[in-house]
């Protein structure tokens, strides 16, 4: 089963120090990266960069672009992490390992990926369809 771990502060404000960078807690995350590596868990990871990017809205069938991420949600998301483990339960205790604590109170949402077995027969059969080579890479997922 695969879970996606996304880290967040439960605020924007600050709640343990003004101190933009806590070298002590960057170096605990990156020890917190190398351990799910090295059990084989950890599938991807990557962090979100500041610079600004773009939300593409779309409605009545028709898309727009406007700057972001916004900055109240800016600071909300920094990036990922994709596991391969047997369970939510132990999704659940990697995400608790987290060594939070980068000027926050931090959340880690756990999320289940969708699977091939999750999706309904006859929509595999039309992925298959509309989207041959893709429908194979998510198949091995």
């Amino acid at each position: 089963m695969r879970f996606m771990l996304i880290p967040r502060p439960s605020t924007l404000e600050p709640t343990h120090s003004d101190a933009p960078f806590d070298e002590a807690v960057f170096i605990a995350q990156m020890k917190y990266n190398e351990e799910m590596h090295r059990a084989g868990v950890l599938v991807a990871s990557e962090g979100l960069s500041p610079s600004p990017g773009a939300h593409v809205v779309f409605k009545d069938g028709k898309s727009s672009v406007k700057d972001g991420p916004y900055a109240e949600t800016k600071e909300l998301i920094g990036g990922f992490y994709v596991l391969e483990v047997k369970s939510k339960e132990e999704a659940i205790e990697w995400a608790r390992r987290y060594p939070g604590g980068m000027g926050n109170d931090d959340v880690m949402e756990v999320r289940p990926l969708t699977g091939a077995g999750d999706i309904p027969p006859e929509l595999v059969t039309l992925i298959e369809k509309v989207a041959p080579t893709w429908s194979q890479t998510f198949k091995e997922s």
